[in-house]
């Protein structure tokens, strides 16, 4: 077993949080890409959408996460209560999830399924890859 040192520092993101939509029990936002769902483990890496809302929304919680390279929509719970419901309706996927991707080459197929356990990856972090024995289920549907 391969033991993970986060010593990844993200650079600075300058890039501002876009609001989507906002109401009494929850936010909507645009993360953008080269900021951190979270705070990293790494006591370098503060900045994050977490750290950036919590002035603002002292009892926001994240729902869920989106990579460091990745930007898109989240929804941030403003309350215990949303939270619990959230991550009730994300563990038992009755939420859809969609992701854009621009590849270079060619796929061998049109449309297909990706299923296989990711981890973190020890020599790449804080990139993910494919692991049997420290991996997690993940199920990915593509079409070009």
């Amino acid at each position: 077993m391969s033991t993970i040192i986060d010593t990844f520092i993200a650079p600075t993101c300058h890039d501002k949080i876009e609001y989507l939509y906002q109401d009494e029990h929850l936010l909507v936002i645009n993360k953008p890409s080269g900021l951190l769902s979270l705070s990293g483990k790494n006591p370098q890496n503060i900045d994050s959408v977490h750290y950036r809302l919590v002035p603002l929304f002292p009892e926001c919680t994240l729902v869920h996460r989106l990579d460091f390279g990745t930007s898109g929509v989240m929804v941030i719970a403003l309350n215990k209560a949303i939270n619990r419901a959230l991550c009730q309706q994300f563990s038992q996927r009755t939420v859809t999830k969609a992701y854009d991707a621009l590849l270079c080459g060619h796929l061998q197929h049109d449309s297909g399924v990706i299923e296989a356990p990711i981890a973190k990856d020890p020599q790449h972090f804080p990139r993910m890859s494919i692991s049997t024995t420290q991996g997690k289920a993940a199920r990915s549907y593509y079409q070009v």
